[in-house]
């Protein structure tokens, strides 16, 4: 199934072409929004082009740069900086632990590691002992990024669109982290066709919540706001009271959101009488919003949510329900175009399957991951023809609307982070009085899914609750703890003595 009835939009061959762009249109326009601090595009364009010789200077250009930053304007520029130098930036998530850290250092052999300040002590000797040679610390406490004045500095010589320009780590089934590779020229036509169905205005002001190290979040924060020469407002985190704050003070216009964030808002005893009246178009992703919650946002805030789908292996938008278009609720919408999506049988994937039947979703386009870094085995599973096979299972309706009807893989959402319980399970497995361990997702109504641990324990060992959550504590990020525990005998198996987690979903 493809796309041919909404039109791509002109694009820029990169994101740093993007930022140019917007800077010359509009260079006294606002682009950044943190707390107090407020960026212009010129004084942008300077910050990254300063940022981008800096981290030439420290032969980072052609090698990889790894950003460990919360959300931040510290943590736009680095994102920039590292791609304006000819660099692939490695975007990390400020809740890893160490212990998630140092797999990922290794794998990503960066030569500079950029660091908040508070994270410094724990991720730095980790960084070095992979053979980071550079660390520099931003945020409270150290240096800011938006210490170059127009003028200042220029950009580089720009990278080809074929270059890399970002490692974004995604879990695994083996419970190993997965480094995609996207090129410049993938990441920049993916914003010129999710724009093609969701056509944002110029100057527009845009709420971001969501975590910068996310793909969601660059794809449509980060990199939307440089299309659009719009004003990209920060908050560090959710939090609904400074959310609807943010909204009425900076007259919001597009909100991200995710499942967890829209349920929890309607539930907020402000939510009636927060000003929403500046919201024209709200998005959400990583799982389906009931009809009724979709029908009670749109109510409420007047503008409705548009909900597609994506993965970071894709660049990461591969379709959505269009704004100006057929909104269908409990669907992800129409392919974005330039990119076929089929339904084709779970077993050999070569059987393309018609309208109505489930079966694994493959899709092909020019966002597409080039490969996954150093696994060779893994990237040949995962792209096969030209085609890139997702793991999930979905279907596509009469109107050629897709829905997703669960996933081949034993990924959980959590709140918006993929989760992937085999690596839940290996830290419970390192644990000396745990002998078997199984995890599974559960639907939850405001998370999305929850993770629930079944544990049996050792011969003569007595696990508790808190005892396990405080050896996941060390080496999970928060949303990767489960939240539910079950202490068993024994757990279920199928006749291949495999685990039968089927029947784990079905205990609660």
């Amino acid at each position: 199934m493809s796309n041919a009835r909404f039109v791509l939009p002109p694009a820029q061959p990169t994101v740093v072409r993007m930022l140019a762009a917007a800077a010359q249109t509009s260079p006294d326009g606002e682009a950044l929004v943190f707390g107090g601090r407020r960026l212009d595009y010129s004084t942008y364009l300077a910050c990254v082009a300063g940022f981008a010789r800096e981290l030439q200077s420290l032969d980072a250009a052609g090698g990889r740069v790894a950003t460990l930053v919360g959300n931040s304007i510290d943590a736009c520029i680095a994102a920039l900086g590292t791609m304006a130098a000819g660099a692939q930036q490695v975007p990390l998530n400020p809740l890893y632990t160490a212990h998630e850290l140092a797999a990922i250092f290794e794998d990503a052999a960066a030569t500079v590691l950029v660091v908040d300040a508070a994270l410094a002590a724990m991720a730095e000797p980790v960084a070095r002992r992979a053979g980071v040679l550079h660390v520099i610390a931003v945020g409270e406490g150290a240096r800011r990024l938006d210490a170059w004045r127009p003028g200042e500095a220029s950009l580089p010589p720009p990278p080809c669109a074929e270059a890399l320009a970002l490692l974004q780590y995604t879990g695994g089934t083996t419970g190993r982290a997965k480094g995609v590779e996207l090129t410049h020229g993938a990441i920049a036509i993916n914003v010129a066709q999710r724009e093609a169905l969701l056509a944002s205005r110029q100057g527009d002001r845009i709420l971001c919540m969501m975590p910068l190290s996310h793909a969601y979040a660059m794809a449509m924060g980060l990199f939307l706001s440089l299309h659009c020469a719009g004003t990209l407002v920060i908050l560090p985190r959710y939090q609904p009271d400074e959310v609807l704050d943010s909204v009425a003070r900076e007259r919001i216009g597009v909100f991200l959101g995710s499942p967890t964030i829209f349920t929890g808002l309607l539930s907020h005893p402000r939510f009636a009488q927060a000003d929403w009246h500046t919201i024209h178009t709200c998005y959400s992703g990583s799982a389906a919003l009931p009809a009724a919650t979709l029908a009670r946002w749109r109510d409420a805030v007047g503008a409705p949510v548009y909900e597609g789908y994506g993965l970071t292996e894709a660049g990461p938008v591969l379709s959505f329900n269009p704004v100006g278009g057929l909104v269908k609720p409990g669907t992800v919408g129409v392919p974005v175009p330039l990119t076929e999506i089929e339904i084709v049988d779970v077993v050999a994937g070569d059987r393309v399957l018609p309208a109505g039947e489930c079966g694994e979703i493959r899709a092909r386009g020019p966002q597409l991951m080039r490969g996954y870094r150093n696994r060779p085995e893994e990237t040949a599973q995962a792209l096969r023809g030209g085609w890139l096979y997702t793991g999930d299972i979905g279907e596509f309706d009469a109107d050629g609307y897709l829905a997703i009807r669960d996933r081949k893989k034993d990924l959980v959402i959590v709140g918006g982070y993929n989760v992937y319980p085999r690596e839940v399970e290996e830290v419970l497995f390192a644990h000396p009085d745990v002998a078997e361990a199984a995890v599974v997702g559960k639907p939850d109504e405001y998370r999305g899914e929850i993770l629930v641990a079944h544990v049996v324990a050792r011969p003569g060992a007595r696990p508790d609750t808190e005892s396990l959550l405080a050896h996941c504590r060390e080496r999970l990020a928060k949303y990767k703890l489960p939240a539910r525990w079950h202490f068993v005998q024994q757990l279920p198996k199928t006749a291949a003595n495999k685990i039968d987690k089927n029947a784990l979903r079905k205990l609660g």
